[in-house]
């Protein structure tokens, strides 16, 4: 039995990422484990155990019993706390004990997904004790391994696969964020319209429309005569809206046409992962 064709995509582009990932760090020699990365408060050891503790919940393992400590300036709420257990664990294992625990737990995974026969509608574990669709779990894990990719990529200096199946994922995903930041956060009038122009090895145009009552949809459409128009190329996107880097430090690789306060309000929104 073959996964679903409706998740396919998501395997595929899980399967693209977390090999890439597997190849980028199995080089890595013991002090290399503990650079700083672009996701906040986290290593190269963190982001790839947290991968691994994530990947391990989708097979059913349990969690491990653990005590975090006080200090961790980056753990603030309860979703941010359940994240870093899996991370804490592993912060003193050696370099061969991640990348052969990241191994086997690829192998599991794969394993699952190519014996996998549940419909996409079939409820499983989620974050918190909660639960989601089988289909929402293997979007989300395609999206936040693609993007722990970059940041193992930024912080190596071996850029690549902007433009993967795991890079039009998370350009769905964030995408499906940004009316809410448009109208909702950042305020923008009704009956207003906001563009949003990105270029580079993933291209394309969005409008946020917010109609009369407030609320917010996105086309592909032009508007003639939007509040506001944001261009920056596809790299800095995904980083805005993921959070790893501010406006501010990249304003240079942004163009705001328009209504420029409100283009700083939609800029100071812009980041929508946990």
């Amino acid at each position: 039995m073959t996964v679903h064709p409706s998740l396919q995509n998501y395997a595929d582009a899980w399967t693209h990422s977390i090999e890439s990932i597997s190849e980028l760090v199995k080089p890595l020699v013991e002090g290399e484990w503990n650079r700083r990365t672009p996701c906040p408060g986290w290593s190269l050891r963190d982001i790839v155990s947290h991968i691994i503790g994530m990947e391990c919940e989708q097979l059913g393992d349990p969690r491990p019993i653990h005590t975090l400590p006080r200090d961790l300036y980056h753990v603030q709420n309860d979703f941010t706390r359940y994240m870093e257990m899996q991370v804490d664990v592993r912060r003193h294992h050696t370099a061969p004990e991640m990348t052969s625990e990241l191994e086997y737990t690829v192998i599991r995974r794969a394993r699952q997904l190519r014996n996998e026969s549940r419909a996409p509608e079939t409820m499983v574990r989620a974050p918190l004790g909660k639960e989601q669709t089988l289909e929402r779990a293997l979007h989300m894990r395609a999206f936040d391994v693609w993007v722990h990719e970059q940041d193992l990529r930024v912080t190596l200096g071996q850029p690549g696969n902007l433009d993967s199946p795991g890079a039009l994922v998370a350009r769905d995903t964030l995408l499906d964020a940004l009316p809410k930041v448009v109208a909702k956060d950042a305020g923008a009038p009704a009956n207003s319209a906001v563009v949003l122009d990105v270029h580079g090895p993933v291209e394309f145009l969005r409008t946020v429309r917010v109609d009369a009552d407030g609320r917010g949809s996105i086309d592909g459409a032009p508007s003639l005569g939007p509040a506001v128009s944001l261009a920056m190329d596809w790299e800095t996107y995904y980083r805005l809206a993921c959070g790893r880097v501010r406006a501010t430090s990249v304003a240079d690789r942004i163009k705001v046409d328009g209504d420029q306060d409100l283009g700083a309000a939609i800029l100071r929104h812009f980041a929508v992962t946990p």
